[in-house]
């Protein structure tokens, strides 16, 4: 499987044509600026490195020959191509603001829990995985939620022991905040009722003080620790089949949160072979990374600005779903509860300035209130010392005292948010705040309005990396089902126009590539995506339909359905 996987890669890089000058014609494409002003065109002119030169307004005749232009050439046509689009729609490739590459391709070759509803479906999934793998000698997988499961607890080892055969299981939760373990994995880990829980992270109990099988954020390592490492060739087919992935849904270019040293050597693999697709905007998994990869400053733009690593990825709390988002009041569901701070306020500070002293971007995962008011504050003891630029990014910001909003506007602060969390969360937010501390949840236009620049994104892997959910989600505040009626607290939502920006040019903008790619403005990367529909000229919560044809990055199709 690995194997077929790498070929296909490889390819796919191999059948990829060599740029040349050249004429995108007959489509009708649309993008959008900044101020939300949407431009037609009909056509892309772009240079032999794949840049736009410039879009052919509707109604201008395709001027092919010019007397000055054929004789600088030596009687050439202007272009040495012209590729006709058969009067489809093209729109700008979308920027995942939030994702996690190497975490996507895993999960898509592991087991998968994100469809079952039901504690009882998801040990009928694990019998089934270890029936059908039985040489595999831990079984690993994603995507448990006991919120939708209805279960009313954590799931426990025991639960897992009845269907695993023996196998260590170790199953990431929905968000990747938590960790559910059979026996045998923890017993692989030494873990031991006398084994104490790290600093910002909890062990949940059985009677008598033994793991009862769920390991919550800093937790998770103890049992992390006892995990067999994949294979070089197996993280390159993880990589392949999470481009893959985002190319089909019209993804060109993504910010990686938290990339490891074996995360970036295999980007680096990929893109030394010709098979690395998708831009990667990377954000190391810690300042030591950052150190280890790029020393003192970001790396130069790589593989035809293919990738950078560019920032740091911080983490200041869990998730809400845990119960480790860290809140300035207890949970309205478990009121001896605050959620965990990952580090200390002095911490997150003097990582922050170790990285921005050589001038890494920060971004820094913030969910509960607590822990955006902390980062809040961080940001601006920094901004005293750190000047100019720094585009400060603040991930998630999910539960926001309203007192804060306005924070958010200061010192070129971004919210990068993921809309499709509120319609995935919101009967969750509802149990674990209660009404009455929901005017900050989820907060997108208060955020826009405070002066924060918007990045949308999915946080792949915890839900898909489907871009057109995120632009309903964004516009409607509804899920898939049309549920609430009206959104959920609607006075939230964007326009269709400020939604869109978010997904391309304001994602870039976030990852400091506006000048690269985002918008097909001159002298961006030509990344666009052929659709079956105009999507601005349908109902938002119709968004969810459009279908991505083609993949173009660089001026080059890199993805087509079949």
């Amino acid at each position: 499987m690995i194997g077929r996987v790498l070929a296909a890669g490889v390819a796919i890089a191999l059948a990829a044509p060599a740029h040349a000058d050249g004429l995108i014609d007959n489509l009708r494409g649309l993008t959008v600026a900044a101020d939300g002003t949407v431009t037609r065109f009909q056509g892309i002119v772009v240079d032999a490195q794949g840049r736009v030169v410039r879009l052919v307004p509707v109604g201008e005749k395709p001027q092919l020959f010019t007397k000055k232009e054929l004789k600088k050439r030596g009687n050439k046509p202007i272009w040495d191509y012209r590729y006709d689009m058969g009067g489809r729609t093209v729109l700008p490739g979308f920027i995942d603001g939030h994702g996690h590459v190497m975490g996507l391709g895993f999960a898509s070759l592991s087991l998968d829990l994100g469809d079952t509803r039901s504690l009882e479906e998801a040990k009928a999934k694990v019998a089934d995985f270890v029936k059908r793998n039985p040489e595999r000698k831990w079984v690993l997988g994603r995507g448990w939620n006991q919120e939708r499961w209805g279960l009313g607890r954590f799931p426990t080892a025991a639960d897992l022991d009845a269907v695993a055969g023996g196998h260590p299981v170790w199953l990431a939760r929905a968000d990747g905040h938590a960790g559910w373990a059979s026996s045998a994995a923890i017993a692989a880990a030494g873990v031991t009722a006398a084994t104490p829980a790290p600093a910002g992270g909890r062990i949940e109990k059985a009677a008598g003080g033994a793991p009862a099988g769920v390991f919550v954020d800093n937790a998770m390592a103890l049992v992390e620790r006892a995990v067999p490492r994949p294979l070089a060739k197996e993280r390159d087919a993880a990589f392949l089949s999470a481009q893959s992935l985002l190319l089909a849904d019209g993804i060109t270019a993504v910010a990686d949160m938290g990339t490891s040293l074996d995360d970036w050597l295999s980007y680096r693999r990929m893109g030394d072979i010709g098979a690395l697709r998708v831009r990667i905007m990377s954000y190391a998994a810690g300042v030591d990374t950052a150190s280890m990869v790029a020393g003192k400053g970001p790396t130069p733009w790589l593989y035809d600005d293919r990738l950078r690593m560019g920032g740091v990825k911080l983490v200041a709390d869990g998730a809400l779903g845990s119960r480790g988002a860290a809140l300035e009041a207890p949970y309205a569901d478990a009121p001896g509860q605050r959620g965990l701070t990952l580090l200390s306020d002095t911490q997150l500070q003097n990582q922050m300035s170790r990285a921005a002293m050589d001038d890494f971007q920060l971004a820094v995962h913030a969910i509960g209130d607590r822990a955006n008011r902390t980062l809040l504050d961080a940001i601006q003891v920094l901004s005293e010392t750190y000047k100019g630029d720094r585009r400060w990014r603040v991930e998630h910001a999910q539960i926001v005292d309203p007192a804060d909003l306005p924070r958010f506007g200061r010192f070129g602060t971004i919210a990068s948010v993921q809309p499709v969390h509120e319609t995935s969360d919101r009967t969750m937010a509802e149990a674990r705040l209660g009404p009455a501390r929901l005017a900050g949840a989820y907060a997108w236009k208060s955020l826009m309005q405070a002066g924060a620049p918007l990045a949308f994104g999915t946080d792949f892997p915890v839900e898909p990396p489907d871009p057109w959910a995120t632009w309903a989600a964004a516009v409607t505040r509804q899920d898939a089902q049309g549920q609430p009626p009206g959104g959920w607290h609607p006075a939230e939502a964007v326009t269709r126009e400020q939604a869109w920006w978010a997904m391309t040019g304001g994602a870039a903008y976030a990852g400091f590539a506006e000048k690269k790619f985002g918008s097909l403005q001159p002298g961006q990367k030509a990344d666009f995506i052929v659709v079956d529909r105009d999507p601005t000229t349908i109902e938002p919560a119709a968004l969810r339909g459009v279908a991505v044809q083609e993949t173009w990055v660089g001026a080059q199709r890199v993805w087509q359905r079949r």
